[in-house]
């Protein structure tokens, strides 16, 4: 379990790339109302991506979490390293 931002996370994916002080660095209260955080690595520098569950009102077609591998597969570089981090509630 990780502690970000007042919430719990789970890493429920990894592509031996997480790493917990650069993602401290980096996150912003932005993206404290997700339920997924997706952190990617292109070029040695970390990108996050903030995905909603599905069933979530705010979720549309560009943040819901089940358009996660189209967003890899489009918006991240091929073989960029990958992880996935989920809100507990």
């Amino acid at each position: 379990m990780i502690e970000l931002l007042g919430h719990t996370y789970q890493l429920i994916r990894n592509d031996d790339c997480f790493n917990l002080n650069e993602l401290t660095e980096k996150i912003t209260e932005y993206f404290e109302s997700y339920d997924y955080i997706c952190g990617d690595y292109a070029y040695q520098k970390l990108r996050l991506k903030g995905f909603y569950e599905s069933t979530n009102k705010k979720a549309t077609a560009i943040n819901s979490i089940t358009g996660l591998e189209d967003y890899i597969s489009s918006y991240c570089a091929y073989g960029a390293k990958i992880f996935l981090l989920k809100k507990e509630k």
